[in-house]
């Protein structure tokens, strides 16, 4: 039994019998802490968690960030490792917390990083088209910030969704609930390349034949491989931002709101309940509200 194990083993057995804390308290923590070890087997598999750094706690928050987490869901998750390694430093397993520095996400309604278009582009010229995955990867990009999706909506975008004579997908969202999003000429074109030159070339494997986005073993994607693909594609094209495939969905709204498109309109396509979620994103340039007439996305 590794480390990791050992002392989430014995962190559970404190939360237990020393802090009597109820039992669905307690798989929230193991929960939270699985989340961290499964980052740490990732990305630094040689590291025990009484060797893990402040700096790794960050990536791994930026990680979670990425894969769309809400910030209660974050912070919630922050409380829990905290809490583990408060347990560490009282049972004299480490000599400083790693944890005691880093600060809670504040609620807010300020946006992350966004991209521009031509931030975009230099993602796309990134990209080798010439290997299997290549066009594939372009058609993921132009789907994230051309329709504005989650990561979890586009890995599970499946090709009976997709009306390519009216230009729309039907997108599956938070709560299974349905919404149209316009397909437009970019995302549209690239799909298309995508499903004639390379995905029917790959063996689907049974149960994944609807799924639109498949591995080279003919599986769907998963929402870490999305991850990883823009997280590869910003390193490479020198974008020193925050990004993650929701920076995209972000850019996305950014760029309709800069251009005059009608709120309630994006709310729709974004698959916000509530308008004010879709507020958020005025913040950016009022002048250009007024001065500008509704005009099309970038990519359209």
């Amino acid at each position: 039994m590794n480390k990791w194990k050992i002392y989430i083993s014995e962190f559970q057995s404190y939360l237990k019998i020393e802090r009597s804390l109820s039992a669905n308290t307690i798989e929230g923590y193991l929960e939270d802490m699985n989340k961290l070890e499964q980052f740490m087997e990732m990305e630094y598999p040689t590291v025990p968690p009484d060797l893990v750094t402040t700096n790794q706690i960050r990536e791994f928050l930026a990680y979670i960030t990425g894969l769309g987490l809400a910030i209660t869901s974050q912070n919630r998750i922050l409380s829990g490792i905290k809490s583990f390694y408060k347990y560490l430093l009282l049972d004299d397993i480490i000599d400083s917390n790693p944890t005691e520095l880093i600060e809670t996400a504040r609620i807010g309604r300020k946006l992350p990083d966004v991209l521009n278009n031509e931030e975009i582009e230099l993602m796309l010229a990134q990209i080798d088209r010439s290997k299997p995955e290549g066009e594939r990867n372009v058609a993921i990009i132009e789907v994230l910030y051309g329709c504005g999706l989650r990561v979890s909506e586009l890995v599970n975008l499946k090709i009976s969704n997709i009306f390519f004579n009216d230009d729309f997908i039907r997108v599956t969202g938070k709560g299974d609930k349905q919404r149209l999003v316009p397909l437009g000429r970019m995302a549209k074109k690239h799909i298309l390349l995508y499903q004639k030159e390379t995905r029917i070339h790959v063996k689907v494997q049974k149960g994944h034949e609807d799924f639109l986005f498949l591995n080279r073993r003919g599986k769907q994607l998963t929402r870490v491989m999305i991850f990883t693909i823009i997280k590869n594609l910003t390193e490479k094209a020198g974008i020193r931002k925050n990004i993650s495939p929701h920076t995209l969905r972000h850019s996305f709204a950014t760029e309709l709101i800069q251009r005059g498109a009608d709120l309630r309109a994006i709310q729709d396509m974004l698959g916000h309940e509530s308008i004010t979620t879709t507020e958020i994103y005025t913040h950016l340039n009022q002048d250009d509200l007024l001065d500008t007439i509704i005009q099309f996305h970038p990519r359209s």
